[in-house]
């Protein structure tokens, strides 16, 4: 098992397959874009299949998340899906989806999560530096069409832009039957522009949609390492979900253990340090070997984030590089 020195089991996997995206979200990348990775560093479809069989059979994953940077930019994205022997999700801006959500459901991905920001089509423009939001609707409604269910928005709120939005989005998820959950905005930034007195916090997200909605605790789901709090929405059945990695972090129950497109195996989101897989894979090690080097880098998981703490640093790599 993939366990640290915290009790804490890693059983949840996910696997950044490329840097780029094709958006440009002012909270994670600057307009022009980022240096990408060299090709020759990105793992190929044959590595990454690999690497998440040995996670799979021989370290207790259960399920696994392919992200980016946009991993429907991957041309090998449907294969790697169908080679995945876990329940099986993606993180997409959904641009692509329209043509390939029903090869991903085919190929045996289980579901999706959108990022959503807006409803807004001049917002998009100023949030993502692309025209782009007709093709991100279209984009989830192709992906609740191919049976991609739940289609679960992850939506993030930024002062000067959106916050007023959280209502209208959650009317919106309500509409076609979206699970939609709001996450604070993390110092993940390549620009390093991040401040906490900027961000939305939880309680502010909550109180904002108390203004059109009525919202309880939802006491019949048990939370456990999922990093949504739940509320049920004017009684129930449905419910929308608060992601407060900053102001309320889960830490204690954290289930994740990460791989970048480059072949790292990072343990904490906000990790500073990671572990080569990629390396040692080509260089002819065995399956048990990367094994074992995936589980002394997840045992020395440092207990949480530490973003309260004043020595807290902020990744070097962008979230567009770590994965989602």
């Amino acid at each position: 098992m993939l366990q640290d020195q915290y009790g804490r089991v890693a059983t949840d996997l996910r696997v950044s397959l490329t840097d780029r995206c094709s958006l440009r979200c002012t909270y994670c990348m600057p307009p022009e874009g980022l240096p990408w990775l060299p090709s020759a560093d990105i793992l190929t479809d044959a590595e990454i299949i690999r690497l998440v069989g040995i996670a799979t059979s021989l370290l207790g994953v259960t399920e696994v998340r392919y992200t980016g940077g946009e991993p429907l930019l991957r041309p090998g994205l449907v294969d790697i899906v169908r080679n995945t022997p876990a329940h099986t999700s993606l993180t997409t801006n959904a641009l692509g989806l329209t043509r390939l959500a029903v090869p991903l459901a085919e190929a045996g991905l289980n579901r999706v999560n959108v990022s959503l920001d807006t409803l807004d089509r001049e917002t998009f423009q100023k949030l993502a530096f692309r025209d782009r939001l007709a093709d991100t609707l279209d984009g989830i409604a192709a992906a609740a069409a191919a049976g991609l269910t739940p289609v679960k928005i992850n939506t993030v709120l930024l002062r000067e832009h959106n916050a007023h939005e959280a209502p209208s989005l959650l009317a919106f998820a309500l509409e076609h039957g979206y699970e939609l959950r709001f996450i604070e905005q993390m110092p993940l930034d390549a620009q390093h522009g991040w401040h906490r007195e900027n961000m939305v916090t939880g309680d502010e997200i909550l109180a904002s949609l108390a203004t059109r909605f009525t919202l309880t605790p939802d006491l019949g789901t048990v939370r456990g390492s999922n990093p949504a709090e739940t509320w049920l929405v004017d009684g129930g059945p449905a419910k929308v979900g608060v992601i407060a990695s900053v102001t309320r972090p889960f830490c204690g129950d954290c289930d994740r253990t990460r791989l970048t497109a480059d072949g790292q195996v990072r343990n904490c989101l906000f990790a500073r340090g990671e572990t080569d897989l990629r390396g040692p894979l080509r260089a002819g090690a065995n399956d048990e070997d990367i094994a074992e080097l995936w589980r002394k880098a997840m045992w020395g998981k440092l207990p949480g984030h530490g973003i309260d703490d004043p020595t807290f640093l902020q990744p070097d790599r962008p979230m567009s590089a770590i994965g989602g």
